[in-house]
């Protein structure tokens, strides 16, 4: 049986039964996740373990009940940062977040990190969970390694949305040696000189008119993240480089963008679309990099549908 073949089986076997087309955009949706409520949710409901891959002690939960979707976080996120999302989608999906290594009590030795390693840390948690394959969400950085994944192990991986995705980003020069230095700095993003002020600057916008309890939410997420682990994971990105295993991923793929990303342009995007076999491509209206918070529900909206059949009516290219 040829990969593709295998890719395809797997694919139904784990696919939620179809129903039918929904009639709207995600982007029109008008209604928001109430925070409060999905927080209160999410303690009530989640199941929350460890993991230990061999590299660190990987947190992670789990919630609902259906086909798995593991959601990879980016550089600064966690798994908290897919709450509002996964609220939406646990009644279809079991929803797996988990953490990148930070170095904050969970052993990881990061400035010995590989990105090779963070793909295997992803196939322990799910030998962890006992699950043979899965749905992969990657958001922003944790789209390298969901590709990565895809590339290494596609029998296990049929399937996968990136948002905010990106083949190669290399650093500028500058940004390097930030990185470098700030590997050895104390403390979390929000003591970074001046963190608060570009947040807002950068960020804000695609939550105006929305609930300020969506900003709080995001704004105390960010800060909450380990400089020396953001610092080790850009050096990462900065040396990962994923463009030539592209044409070998041969798994259906949806790219999920904001109009108004401030941190990966179409350019990225297009070098995706150019090198994946089987990719599409869906934008979020009034939307930025971080649509886990700003859009939960289009987001989810999107997930859901590329992931129950029929999936091509909010794929367009």
């Amino acid at each position: 049986m040829s990969d593709e073949r295998q890719i395809n089986v797997v694919d139904e076997e784990i696919r939620p039964p179809a129903r039918p087309a929904l009639a709207h955009h995600a982007s029109r949706i008008t209604h928001h996740l109430n925070v409060r409520d999905a927080l209160a949710r999410f303690e009530s409901e989640a199941e929350r373990g460890r993991c230990d891959t061999g590299r660190y002690r990987c947190p992670y939960f789990t919630w609902g009940v259906g086909p798995p979707l593991v959601l990879i976080p980016g550089l600064a996120d966690s798994s908290r940062s897919f709450i509002l999302p996964a609220c939406s989608l646990a009644e279809q999906f079991r929803c797996i977040a988990y953490d990148l290594p930070s170095g904050r009590g969970d052993g990881a030795r990061l400035r010995r990190y590989t990105h090779d390693d963070l793909v295997a840390d992803l196939f322990a948690l799910l030998d962890h969970l006992s699950l043979p394959h899965c749905y992969l969400f990657g958001s922003s950085f944790g789209s390298t390694i969901a590709l990565a994944a895809m590339h290494a192990r596609p029998e296990r991986c049929p399937r996968a949305i990136l948002q905010g995705a990106f083949a190669c980003r290399p650093l500028a020069p500058a940004e390097v040696l930030l990185a470098r230095l700030a590997r050895y700095w104390p403390g979390s993003m929000r003591h970074v000189p001046s963190h608060n002020s570009i947040l807002r600057r950068c960020h804000s916008s695609p939550f105006a008119g929305k609930s300020l309890e969506l900003w709080d939410h995001f704004f105390d997420h960010i800060g909450r993240a380990a400089i020396a682990a953001v610092a080790s994971h850009a050096l990462l990105l900065h040396r990962v480089d994923l463009r030539s295993k592209l044409p070998e991923i041969r798994q259906p793929t949806l790219l999920v963008c904001g109009d108004y990303d401030p941190l990966v342009g179409r350019n990225c995007e297009d070098v995706l679309l150019s090198g994946l076999r089987n990719a599409q491509r869906v934008e979020l209206s009034n939307c930025g990099h971080f649509p886990q918070f700003s859009h939960a529900e289009e987001l989810a909206e999107v997930v859901r549908q590329f992931l129950t059949p029929p999936c091509g009516a909010v794929c367009p290219g």
